[in-house]
């Protein structure tokens, strides 16, 4: 996968039947958003090569309705204790943990491309930094170490569905007009941190400036235009979406990612952007990924 503070590819397929069974009944307030036309992408200079951010083209989406957080810990809970659903992290028995929050980093192997990712034996959604941790004071963070395959199986559970890459950045956008964030074009406006992002040096001093290093809770920071938390940092978050840049189309594997996390930084991914996008294969997970739902208009 492309772009250094991102969740590698985990490179493994689950051949599992889902647990799950839509039950027709919202289980999140959800904000209702008429759709219409913007303009979605960027010809921004700082767009990463490749990614297939541009060219801004209108685009016009329909109406639906989206949650204003990512999917938290506590949600999470409530959907794993309903179903008994297996997650691809427990399922393989490990998960990608950022060396930082891992007490002996030289006991698992590393990413050759990315050495601060560690493939971490034990680290699941309820065990994020591996098999002596746990979710104490975690409820209201967004839950992390899920898979596309996850985040799918329990939209679905909710009576909802993973947004379309279209409807993540429509929504983001938060009504404002090729602003490069959600909130403006200052990332810091008034000297305000706006999203959790890396503040120092990548990889090996976060400041934490922003008052979080990892994950913050999910309504830590102002909303945008439409009420929504957490567009920009904090966790990635799955998309419906195949992976594709206009030139390159996916074979079907990848799957869009987008908002960035709280490990993006200006010196490497700067994902943190309203447009950009990145990619991962299904059955991949990590401590920094997580997701929304959505929902279609009813009656």
């Amino acid at each position: 996968m492309s772009g250094s503070c991102c969740a590698p590819d985990a490179g493994r397929k689950a051949s599992r039947e889902s647990l799950l069974i839509t039950e027709g009944s919202r289980r999140h307030p959800l904000v209702d958003l008429p759709g219409g036309e913007f303009r979605m992408g960027t010809d921004d200079a700082g767009a990463n090569p490749g990614d297939g951010e541009g060219p801004v083209r209108a685009v016009n989406v329909g109406a639906f309705s989206i949650a204003p957080t990512p999917v938290t810990n506590k949600e999470f809970a409530a959907f794993i204790e309903s179903t008994g659903h297996t997650t691809a992290a427990e399922e393989f028995g490990w998960s990608f943990v950022f060396h930082a929050f891992v007490d002996n980093p030289h006991a698992h192997q590393r990413v050759v491309a990315a050495q601060w990712w560690l493939a971490v034996e034990g680290a699941t959604w309820d065990r994020p930094r591996g098999p002596q941790s746990d979710l104490e004071d975690l409820d209201d963070h967004p839950v992390v170490h899920v898979s596309w395959d996850d985040a799918k199986a329990y939209a679905a559970w909710a009576g909802g569905r993973l947004p379309t890459e279209t409807e993540w950045e429509y929504a983001a956008r938060g009504g404002l007009d090729q602003a490069r964030y959600p909130w403006g074009n200052d990332l810091t406006p008034g000297g305000s941190h706006h999203c959790n992002i890396w503040q120092g040096s990548f990889p090996g001093h976060d400041t934490a400036a922003d008052g979080w290093a990892g994950t913050s809770p999910v309504r830590t920071y102002p909303p945008n235009g439409f009420g929504l938390y957490d567009v920009a940092g904090n966790v990635w978050e799955w998309c419906k979406n195949r992976w594709s840049t206009g030139s390159t189309i996916s074979d079907g594997e990848q799957r869009v990612l987008r908002g960035g996390s709280y490990l993006c930084h200006d010196s490497y991914c700067n994902r943190y952007r309203v447009a950009a996008r990145t990619s991962n294969s299904p059955d991949s997970s990590s401590g920094n990924t997580g997701f929304r739902i959505v929902s279609d208009p009813t009656g």
